[in-house]
């Protein structure tokens, strides 16, 4: 092909051709993206909308070249028609006339590899902002748009077709053109057209899978989408770092950095499959594309393609279900016949019959809370905690001692202790009727061996975004999270805080237990978790404090306790039977108050009352029979004293001053029988007679002894 302007005229309009088509594309995917609501679709755009850049690059390079090469022709004519002498006299400015070949010149060296690396920057910035995208997608605090699939599925796919069909129409057509040396760059065009009819063909196979109801593997490739940005950025750019070492040729037109070698191979297929050739060639040693069973291959190649789809659609009709694992049959989406247990199970080809494998062996786990706990440490509670947005406290009743004030304060009226009652506020605020704690609540299940088909039609298993729960999950953490928060609504505060043993795990697993089975969920809870609980934010700290009151509160009551119990074994003998006795007495009391002790009815009470406290024989008993003793004892010394005074009335009467003489001598006998000096003073002497005796004491006698016998 001659190379003059009119051929360098129909490459600019081809390439603005391209650049009418590819800004097309772009906005097509762009805006009917955003109309439907299709991600995928607004991600493609980006790379369309992108490959502006290398069409308007190659516009602009191409006219320059249709300006160069109508100056040289130009200067040929003028040359020629000054004559020989007039070309060697304006040698000097010919060269200094050539403005648009200089020009020509700085757009191959500056304005393509700007481009080039203009059209990396913009790519990669997309790709990392795209993929960025992706991953603030599960994240709940950040306000972010989230993927979606446009409704109008048919429209779509015949769209993502249809411009993929066009563009690879298109790269094709300038892929011809480009192996035409003065047409060569045209390659960059081909390849970014070949790169729209790819993402085209990738939104309509990501289309046909939705429509299939596999909408996760839309969103894959849409996220390769953003991944093939990122690699054409790199390819980019190393392109235009080796360019700078390559050498060069005098008038050859270097490669721009923006012709992808990749994608230009899928715009020229016949070239792809001449490398493969070569390739294979080269590893052999010889001409083996030129052979018979090459060829033979090559002719059998359908057959071979088909051949092979059979045996994977005869494959397809054999599953395994392997151990702790059943499976269920799907036609057009539903159920079909039993739950298959391990073993294999013969079905339909696919897409007839379709099997799903489920693990109901698997011990699954969801957190009420939302987000399941990483970091497993000691939680004190008077430390401070760094507040988390997405925990919410859980009510509870108020702590069991607040209705004891009340009747401590009546108890200590009774008792006559002097003990101010708080003020109604104070009151009020510690028989408040709630309280919240904080409370992390995991909740680890399985499936039923027989519960897959209720499991499975209990709800689907579709993940929202920001969600790491699908439905059935969610569905199951709402169940529980009410059985949760109606049973710790009952109950109180310090019980919560501090269960006895398994208690609050223990009636959480059953009553959620209760719930799954009554809503059919084919779920078995196998256990319950509360790595943390604690009171709610900084209030924390005080119930340490509560919690040491409690405790001596404890500790005083079981000190009291066992001084009553010591007590009672004590006075009684046995501190099971003081709570009957002490009924005893205060019926006894009631009667006497009713009846009077003199009664018959108060005397048979006493006397039951006493026989008690006899059989217990313990220290009541014993002081019981002694005051009896100490009774009998009075009585006869009493009636003794009476029979004494009874026998010496005859005397009395007979003499009474000689009986008033004798025993006032037998007072002073008895008074005087110890005092070893005696004094006689103002008595008469006639009538006073002194008796006096000297005892010789005995030696082999005790002394002692002699001296009291004697009278």
């Amino acid at each position: 092909m001659r190379t003059d302007h009119i051929a360098y005229q129909r490459a600019t309009r081809i390439a603005g051709l391209g650049l009418l088509l590819q800004l097309a594309i772009g906005l097509t995917l762009l805006i009917y993206g955003s109309v439907a609501s299709d991600s995928a679709m607004v991600i493609g755009s980006y790379y369309a909308l992108a490959g502006v850049v290398v069409w308007a690059t190659l516009a602009i390079v191409f006219h320059q070249h249709h300006l160069e090469r109508l100056e040289t022709t130009e200067l040929e004519e003028l040359s020629a028609g000054r004559g020989q002498d007039a070309a060697a006299l304006f040698e000097g400015d010919e060269a200094e006339s050539r403005v648009a070949a200089r020009r020509l010149e700085l757009m191959h060296r500056w304005l393509v590899p700007g481009a080039s690396l203009l059209l990396a920057g913009v790519l990669g910035f997309l790709s990392w902002a795209t993929l960025r995208w992706f991953a603030v997608q599960d994240d709940p605090n950040i306000d972010a748009s989230v993927f979606s699939v446009g409704p109008a599925l048919g429209w779509q796919l015949a769209v993502s077709l249809g411009l993929a069909l066009v563009a690879f129409i298109f790269s094709r057509f300038v892929a011809g053109m480009a192996k035409q040396p003065a047409w060569q760059n045209l390659r960059g065009g081909a390849a970014v057209m070949v790169g729209n009819a790819l993402i085209g063909l990738a939104i309509a196979i990501g289309l046909v899978f939705t429509l299939l109801q596999r909408p996760a593997v839309m969103e894959s490739i849409a996220y390769g989408l953003a991944i093939f940005l990122a690699v054409v950025a790199a390819e980019i750019v190393l392109n235009f770092i080796l360019n700078l070492y390559r050498p060069r040729r005098l008038g050859e037109i270097p490669r721009a950095a923006f012709d992808s070698r990749v994608l230009s191979l899928l715009a020229t297929p016949d070239s792809l499959v001449r490398s493969i050739n070569e390739a294979i060639n080269y590893q052999f040693g010889f001409d083996i594309t030129s052979s018979w069973g090459y060829q033979l291959l090559l002719r059998s190649f359908l057959w071979l393609i088909g051949f092979g789809a059979v045996v994977l659609l005869l494959l397809s009709t054999i599953v395994i279900v392997e151990p702790g694992r059943q499976a269920v049959l799907l036609e057009r989406g539903r159920l079909k016949g039993e739950v298959h247990r391990e073993g294999v199970l013969f079905k339909l080809p696919w897409p007839l019959e379709r099997a799903e494998i489920h693990d109901v062996s698997t011990i699954r786990q969801i957190s009420l809370s939302g987000v399941i706990p990483r970091e497993q440490r000691v939680n004190l509670w008077g430390q401070p905690e760094a507040a988390d947005p997405d925990r919410r406290p859980y009510v509870v009743a108020a702590s069991s001692y607040a209705g004891r004030v009340e009747e401590a304060i009546r108890a200590l009226d009774r008792a006559g202790a002097a003990l101010d009652a708080p003020d109604d506020a104070e009151l009020a605020e510690v028989t408040d009727q709630f309280a919240v704690v904080d409370a992390d609540v995991l909740v680890r299940f399985r499936i039923r061996e027989d519960g897959l088909l209720d499991w499975l039609t209990f709800s689907n298993d579709t993940r929202t975004r920001r969600s790491p729960m699908d439905m059935r999950e969610r569905a199951l953490r709402d169940l529980a999270l009410r059985e949760v928060t109606q049973f710790l609504s009952t109950q109180p505060l310090n019980e919560v805080l501090s269960p006895r043993g398994d208690s609050l795990v223990t009636g959480l697993r059953q009553r959620i237990q209760r719930s799954f089975d009554r809503y059919r969920t084919g779920v078995e809870v196998v256990s319950i978790a509360i790595p943390r609980l604690r009171p709610p934010g900084e209030e924390a700290g005080r119930f340490e404090d509560l919690s040491i009151s409690v405790q001596n509160a404890r500790k005083l009551e079981e000190q009291a306790r066992s001084t009553v119990n010591t007590t009672m074994a004590l006075l009684i003998g046995d501190a099971a039977r003081a709570a009957a006795i002490v009924e005893a007495i205060q019926q006894l009391r009631e009667l006497e108050r009713r009846v009077g002790a003199e009664s018959e009815e108060y005397l048979q009470a006493q006397v039951r009352v006493e026989r008690m406290l006899l059989d217990a024989r313990a220290q009541t008993a014993s002081v019981i029979s002694t005051a009896r003793a100490r009774r009998w004892r009075l009585h006869m010394d009493a009636r003794r004293n009476a029979e004494t005074v009874l026998g010496e009335a005859p005397a009395y009467r007979i003499d009474p001053e000689l009986y008033q003489q004798r025993r006032l001598m037998q007072a002073l006998g008895e008074a005087l029988a110890g005092v070893r000096m005696k004094f006689v003073l103002g008595s008469d002497p006639q009538r006073t007679r002194v008796d006096l005796r000297m005892l010789q004491p005995d030696p082999g006698l005790n002394l002692a002894d002699t001296l009291r016998g004697d009278e």
